[in-house]
């Protein structure tokens, strides 16, 4: 007669999903906020709309880490991934308008290792915290079979809120406006293919530091956090539109905020050039244009604005912490004429 099987013989362990579950509390509860009516451990998370907007629209965004999650496993460095998993949902919201409220999260592995998984989560939490807003749910899958022993999967998932006549949609934005850049905190969480493939050639010959920290810092630095000091800018200043340079770099993001009929010039000195950045280039052996479509390439980022409005924006996001440098300009496209044809479609034009 065949033994007994329990659900932990076949590789899923119950008792470790519910000490994960108590674990992650405590940073859970850290994040709570006006508007939470119930989070984590029911069925389903409760949130109350604010009352004080008139006319709320809900923002929602979701995303993942992609193959950063690769160096994540190889390198043993579980606490940033978590903070990457909320900015790349957090930040496309905000480039609405929108306040975010709440985040749950999707944590996907084979077999359920509680230090990691808590480390990772210890890690939304914070980007949670440091963004506003409430971790009130999400879903910890133990798939035996599905994923090698110590890899995992990361899915995001974010809700914010606009008044509707406050909605950012680009659609006021005209030639003579300026493009300001906020820096970023180095890759974020896109181009890491190709980052793997540049760590592989540069396997011999690899520097020891980046912009002052260990290379392994350096590229596993989590993606920055704009949600604070851009929600007060929106407040004080007229804001006409924000892009989140994401897949894709500065050639794809900033069009999409763009009304038809302008482009966006661009100085590439009139922002620092990091050593990161700068061994990605060199080491790739591609020209600034892909630079610019592959990479954030140093600006994670980007505001437009009124001239005349553009030096107290500055001000007041500098006053917050936020390292942020007038990078352009938007120009009319009608009198260019047609673009070379390596460039067609183009919006943005970088000198």
């Amino acid at each position: 007669m065949n033994s007994p099987l329990s659900y932990k013989d076949s590789g899923v362990d119950i008792d470790a999903g519910d000490a994960l579950i108590e674990r992650i509390k405590p940073f859970a509860r850290k994040t709570l906020r006006n508007g939470v009516l119930a989070g984590i451990g029911g069925f389903g998370a409760l949130f109350e709309v604010p009352k004080n907007y008139s006319e709320p629209v809900l923002v929602s965004g979701t995303d993942g880490v992609g193959t950063k999650l690769k160096l994540a496993f190889e390198w043993n460095i579980h606490n940033t991934v978590g903070i990457d998993l909320v900015a790349m949902s957090v930040n496309d919201v905000l480039v609405q308008g929108a306040e975010p409220l709440f985040f749950l999260d999707y944590f996907a592995c084979g077999a359920l290792d509680v230090e990691i998984a808590s480390q990772v989560i210890e890690g939304i939490a914070k980007g949670c915290e440091l963004s506003g807003c409430a971790l009130i749910g999400g879903e910890t899958a133990e798939m035996p079979g599905m994923y090698p022993k110590g890899e995992y999967d990361l899915a995001g998932f974010a809700v914010g809120v606009v008044e509707k006549s406050k909605i950012l949609d680009g659609k006021n934005i005209k030639s003579g406006d300026v493009v300001l850049g906020l820096t970023s905190s180095g890759v974020h969480s896109n181009g890491f293919s190709l980052i793997r493939k540049l760590l592989e050639r540069s396997s011999a010959s690899m520097p020891k530091t980046l912009d002052g920290l260990p290379y392994k810092e350096a590229l596993m630095a989590p993606t920055r956090l704009y949600v604070k000091p851009v929600l007060q800018a929106l407040k004080n200043h007229p804001i006409k539109g924000l892009a989140h340079i994401t897949g894709g770099g500065l050639i794809e993001n900033i069009p999409r905020i763009l009304p038809s009929g302008v482009g966006v010039q661009l100085a590439r000195k009139k922002w620092p050039q990091t050593e990161l950045f700068d061994w990605a280039q060199k080491t790739a052996g591609i020209d600034n244009f892909e630079m610019n479509r592959t990479f954030n390439n140093g600006i994670g980022m980007v505001v437009v604005i009124a001239q005349e409005d553009s030096a107290a924006c500055m001000s007041t996001l500098k006053s917050l912490g936020e390292s942020v440098y007038c990078i352009g300009e938007v120009v009319d496209l009608r009198p260019r004429g047609t673009e070379p044809a390596t460039d067609a479609g183009v919006r943005v034009f970088i000198d």
